[in-house]
């Protein structure tokens, strides 16, 4: 068998594994799967979800997120009264061996301005994580097709502005 034939399908394979892996490291933190739901059309924010875990012996902060939008901030989805609300928070701490999960309706990053800028399934989005002790990690969010019947209510970043 040619060399470069096996070189290819090699590469091919560390690639594949790579991109359904999805994961990204930092020193002793790994992001794993971030991800983004597709938007309506005229939403004005979105959503962006992932997994980190630390597996060091020192606490980390996420303290920001870049990416091409005029505004991202890191939220939490809190109750009052009865209403949730997303608020933006400062940081994120992941301890030691500690995993914590941006999701709906807990911590998440809030792509904020989208001004008609639809995001698409099947798009990527990429942005940089900063950790207070790791530093910058460049990460791309994939976004995804929102499952069926999930809505976000009381205050949908999702949602088309409303006249």
């Amino acid at each position: 068998m040619n060399f470069n034939v096996l070189a290819a399908a090699a590469a091919f394979c560390l690639m594949s594994s790579s991109l359904m892996a999805h994961e990204f490291k930092a020193g002793n933190l790994t992001v794993d799967h971030p991800m983004a739901f597709e938007t309506a059309p005229m939403a004005m924010t979105g959503g962006g979800f992932m997994t980190i875990t630390n597996s060091g012996t020192e606490s980390d902060r996420l303290i920001a997120v870049r990416a091409d939008f005029p505004k991202v901030e890191i939220h939490q989805t809190v109750e009052k009264d009865g209403v949730a609300q997303m608020l933006p928070v400062e940081a994120i701490e992941i301890a030691p061996g500690q995993t914590v999960m941006l999701q709906p309706g807990g911590y998440h990053v809030m792509f904020m301005g989208l001004d008609g800028r639809q995001l698409k399934e099947g798009e990527e989005v990429p942005a940089t994580l900063v950790f207070e002790k790791a530093g910058e990690l460049a990460v791309v969010f994939n976004v995804e097709k929102r499952p069926e019947g999930m809505t976000m209510k009381h205050g949908d970043h999702n949602a088309a502005p409303s006249n």
